[in-house]
């Protein structure tokens, strides 16, 4: 969502930032379903409450910031790299999901490769828009994800699942909106 040492906004910036708050929305409000109540209601009010937030900021940071310089990455969802990311991606995901829950009967995991593989793609993308902040993301999430099977593997339910890999992944994708932000602000010029 930014590029280090860049002026102004960073390319990407406000695509990146949108599709990461939408799809964090999505982690929490799918993932926290599953938990004792109030926390599904505690959990998805406060998801977008952050999603709020971020937007307030991102749209703030739009305002105020002019775009920077084009690096290679600006090239975006054109470049050919991007869409072999995503490819690989589909079909790992799909895949995957296929055999856990139609070979294995165990849906209650299926959150936990979505995150892996989702995280998984990030360092690919972390490469071909040379973004280094994506490497920590995929790391983040393919952690979260191998810690929701390692869960389930330790007697947690579908709830325990969704909560460590989905709705951590939520948190994470809205952690990595707000930081890009906050770089971002640390570069504009003082306004009086």
């Amino acid at each position: 969502m930014s590029t280090p040492g860049t002026r102004g906004r960073p390319s990407g910036l406000v695509i990146g930032s949108l599709v990461a708050i939408s799809f964090g929305t999505v982690f929490v409000m799918v993932n926290s379903g599953g938990l004792p109540a109030p926390w599904p209601l505690v959990l998805r009010i406060a998801g977008l409450l952050v999603a709020a937030l971020l937007l307030v900021g991102l749209f703030r940071v739009a305002r105020q910031a002019p775009p920077g310089a084009q690096g290679p990455e600006a090239a975006g969802f054109m470049d050919r790299r991007y869409w072999i990311v995503v490819a690989l991606e589909a079909v790992a995901l799909f895949g995957g999901l296929a055999v856990i829950n139609g070979v294995f009967d165990r849906p209650a995991v299926s959150v936990a490769w979505v995150a892996v593989v989702v995280g998984v793609h990030f360092f690919g993308l972390a490469a071909v828009w040379r973004m280094p902040r994506y490497h920590w993301l995929g790391a983040v999430m393919t952690a979260l994800g191998v810690a929701g099977f390692l869960t389930h593997a330790l007697g947690g339910d579908a709830g325990a699942v969704g909560l460590v890999s989905g709705v951590g992944c939520g948190a994470a994708l809205f952690a990595t909106v707000a930081l890009a932000l906050r770089d971002t602000t640390t570069r504009l010029p003082a306004t009086h």
